[in-house]
């Protein structure tokens, strides 16, 4: 079992590093921004037309490094980079379409379902005992892989669908994201979501009992109706929040663990690793649900999009976002200090949680909410720690 923990922290490591963020790129150098492009308009077809310029004169080499890193986490707004990608696409290159359907997974989320996946696979396997020597992995590892695309292929759809009902609010916010920038066509777009969000299912009723397709089909359902009209629960800032919580908290982490459980012939039960986890992951969701709004606050006030960004303010909810979280590691520590000797390793689950802990606090003493680099690198390190949370869990 070492091994696989092996493989899941390289795997967290990778997709911590600058190429594991960067995903493709369309050169084999870094992309910087062009001394020639100072100001990108951001909004051409939204109500506010909004200009954001950087003077070649101003920004020093070590900030230029800073927005490359940036950027390639959130996207490039290099308006030079946008427009080759948007020419070589149209143009037919296998390469760009293949970058823009990259960019079309919103890879940050793919990431997340990736690692909870095999942290779920270790944790039901560790709770299992013989489970390890006594596993058939002709059977167990086919069908952990033919799982892994169902989830993948159910957060492209939850993802494409919502790129497509917010091209016009991601022309302000995200213009790097393929359907906003022309990189990918609406057809094209409708092709990849609805091969998603049909084929993702037919996996999951061929070769998993039926709970786990009905489970499913409820993330389906909750992840659709978050950006589809009339319903679009987006547009609540509570509904929002409880639909990423439940997807990205419960249904993932239970039904991953549970699929483990059926396919090794195990009797499932709610261990106290896996309660923890359910419990601990709903309320992080419940936070990147809130969190993620904080970089698109103008495009939302622009479209009426009520969020809870736009309504109390940004300076505001990333104070509250980071004491819910500081909340849910103080939480975390007292379990592993509480609980019952032996239910936990203390040194992961006390210890482990105590460094992300001052984690969590150093980057928030960094943020300057008034700058939206800083909101959005401070977004990014709040993924950061729910991917090292995976990496623990497998070792608590």
């Amino acid at each position: 079992m070492f091994a696989y923990r092996t493989i899941l922290i390289l795997l967290l490591g990778y997709f911590l590093s600058p190429w594991g963020i960067n995903g493709f790129s369309s050169s084999s150098s870094p992309r910087r921004f062009s001394s020639t492009s100072a100001a990108f308009p951001l909004a051409k077809l939204g109500p506010h037309h909004r200009h954001y310029s950087l003077s070649s004169s101003t920004i020093s080499n070590h900030r230029r490094r800073d927005v490359q890193r940036h950027m390639a986490v959130e996207g490039d707004f290099d308006p030079d980079s946008i427009s080759r990608s948007v020419e070589e696409a149209k143009a037919g290159s296998i390469k760009a379409r293949l970058r823009a359907l990259y960019k079309f997974t919103r890879p940050h989320t793919i990431r997340g379902t990736v690692l909870a996946s095999i942290a779920g696979t270790i944790r039901a396997l560790v709770d299992t005992p013989g489970a390890i020597a006594t596993v058939d992995w002709n059977m167990m590892l086919p069908r952990a892989f033919v799982g892994m695309i169902a989830l993948l292929l159910g957060n492209a759809f939850i993802v494409g669908i919502n790129q497509i009902y917010d091209e016009q609010i991601d022309k302000m916010n995200k213009p790097f994201l393929p359907v906003a920038s022309g990189e990918m066509s609406k057809r094209f777009a409708w092709g990849a979501v609805l091969t998603g969000g049909i084929v993702g299912p037919l996996i999951v009723w061929k070769f998993f009992p039926l709970l786990l397709f009905k489970l499913y089909m409820l993330g389906w359902f909750l992840g659709a109706v978050y950006s589809v009209p009339p319903i679009r629960t987006k547009r609540n800032p509570i509904a929002a929040g409880l639909t990423i919580a439940t997807v990205r908290g419960f249904l993932l982490n239970f039904g991953v663990y549970y699929a483990v459980k059926d396919a090794i012939g195990a009797t499932f039960s709610w261990s106290p690793k896996v309660s923890f986890i359910a419990r601990f992951m709903t309320m992080f969701a419940t936070v990147i649900a809130i969190t993620k709004d904080l970089p698109d606050v103008e495009g939302d006030k622009a479209y009426n999009i009520q969020t809870f960004a736009t309504k109390v303010g940004v300076d505001r909810i990333a104070k509250g976002a980071t004491f819910c979280l500081l909340l849910n590691y103080v939480h975390a520590i007292l379990t592993g200090l509480l609980s019952r000797a032996g239910t936990f390793r203390p040194l992961s689950m006390v210890g482990g949680h105590t460094v992300l802990m001052a984690m969590l606090i150093y980057r928030f003493q960094q943020l300057d909410s008034s700058q939206i680099r800083s909101i959005k690198t401070y977004y990014k390190h709040i993924w950061d720690l729910f991917y090292l949370e995976y990496a623990l869990y497998t070792l608590i």
